[in-house]
Order: structure tokens, then sequence, then C-alpha cells
């Protein structure tokens, strides 16, 4: 039997301890860093280190699940960051939705010896916990298949797209049809709601008609599907990968798309909590 690498999930959030309980479940030694307590993980609290340093020392592959490109430089090359110490990790995987632009920047600053994957993921809290994220991954096919056992035991659909860059790329578009999914669900509703048509009607014969969407399809399960606009909630997470789409597509000032985007990025600010 292969023995498995011991694997480090830095950023263990909403999206980030449930992919690390998997991972724990389906057999691998897992360790976890996050800027909280580590009193606050409850039973994956006693794996939890200081440092991202001290992760790195420990799992040679390290997922990154942290918020955005700031996070994921102080993560990598921060005080007690993964690049810090002598013990640099053999393979980092980037979960966190970013530009592509930026793990093409990323592939050219961490050490040669690193390999690189992109996966962000997508399915939401819920499938984290059951297991069924959906990845889209960027990179060598030969540094995939060694990493494909993790992916399987996180998630129920993984999806090679190409280099490295692709699953990001796929991720930025994919996220501008959620956000503009989640603005016109919400606005919908509330219009059914003022025309006194019961929405959970609605939702239910769309879910099988023209109008069904994962956001409106999925209402019930998504922990933040009622939030208002914050920076630093999901709502202001959808706004800075829909930005990461704006910054992929910079070079081409002629695609709507940037326009469209803007015009989404405003709805979402306007968002009430529900």
């Amino acid at each position: 039997m292969v023995r498995q690498p011991v694997i480090g999930v830095a950023g263990c959030g909403e999206m980030g301890l449930p992919m690390a309980r998997n991972l724990q479940q389906s057999g691998f030694e897992v360790y976890g860093y996050d800027v909280r307590p580590a009193g606050e993980f409850g039973d994956f609290s006693t794996r939890m280190l200081e440092n991202a340093e001290a992760l790195a020392a420990r799992c040679p592959v390290i997922i990154s699940v942290v918020r955005d490109w700031a996070q994921t430089e102080e993560l990598c090359f921060g005080p007690d960051g993964l690049f810090s110490g002598e013990g640099h990790p053999e393979t980092l995987i980037i979960s966190s939705t970013l530009s592509p632009k930026m793990i093409s920047n990323l592939r050219n600053i961490i050490p040669a010896g690193t390999q690189l994957i992109d996966a962000p993921m997508s399915g939401a809290p819920f499938r984290a916990e059951d297991g069924t994220l959906t990845f889209m991954l960027g990179g060598e096919p030969d540094v995939i298949s060694v990493a494909m056992p993790a992916f399987q035991a996180m998630g129920s659909e993984i999806n090679h797209l190409g280099p490295l860059g692709q699953g990001m790329m796929c991720k930025v578009l994919n996220n501008m049809l959620a956000a503009s999914s989640v603005v016109a669900v919400r606005e919908i509703l509330n219009a059914a709601d003022a025309l006194g048509f019961p929405r959970d009607r609605l939702l239910e014969v769309a879910s099988s008609s023209s109008g069904g969407t994962w956001f409106g399809d999925n209402l019930d399960k998504i922990s933040w599907a009622k939030e208002g606009y914050s920076l630093i909630n999901t709502i202001g997470i959808l706004e800075k990968d829909v930005n990461a789409l704006i910054d992929t597509t910079a070079d081409f000032p002629e695609l709507r798309i940037n326009e469209f985007a803007r015009s989404v990025i405003a709805e979402l600010r306007n968002l009430p909590e529900e």
C-alpha cells in the first residue's frame, strides 16, 4: 500500500475545516493552521499548529484555503510563513479563488522545488461537510495524479482542466455565473413577495424549469443565502471573486463582461440582510 503524504490545511474556516476533517476520515494524517486560536476548532483543536512555518515543516502537502491574494502572500512569505523556514512544502495546492494572473505570479516567486496546483473548489459549506465539492484543477498531470486521492476525499466532481492556471480561470468564470445568479434570485424572490406569489412555490417550479439555478435550488442549504453585503462575509467574497474576473479580463477591454461584472458588484453591494 502506498503511504499517503501528511497534509496541512491552511485556513480552517467554513470550507477548510470540513475539508480537513474529510481528509482525516479518509485516512490521511492532517494538521491545520489558522489565525484564530486553536481552541475554536473543537475536536480538531489538537491538530492545529501554531503557525504556517510549523505546518510546512510537518506537512509535505499544503492546501491553502485562505481568503484572497493578500492572505496568500502572508501565508507564504510573512513572518513564520510556509517558505520562511528550512522545511518548504513539496506541493502547494491553492484552493482559494484568486485571479489566474496571481497563480502565475506565485509560480514565479515560490521555490522551484515546490510543485504548484491551482485547485479552487465550489459547493458552499454544506458540500464541504458532505465531501461532495467540485474541484477545478490546473497543473501537471503527474503532480495532480499524486494528489488525486486527497481531492477524492474532499469532492465528488474532480475536473483537471489543463496546465497551471486553468483551474482558476474556470473558477473565476464560474463564480461570475454564481454571483449574477445570487443577485437575480434574491431580486426575483423580493418581486414574488411584493406580487403575493409564494416564493417556495416559485423555487419549486423553477428547479425543473428554465429558471433553475444552483443558488435557487439549494437556497435552504446555503448558510449564507440571506446575508446582506459585508466585506467580511460570503457576499463580500463573491465581490472579491468578481473582481478576480475583472483582473483576468483587463487585457480585453472590448469584452462586455467587464461592464456586466461591475454592475453585478454594484448589485451585490446593495443586497440587504433578509
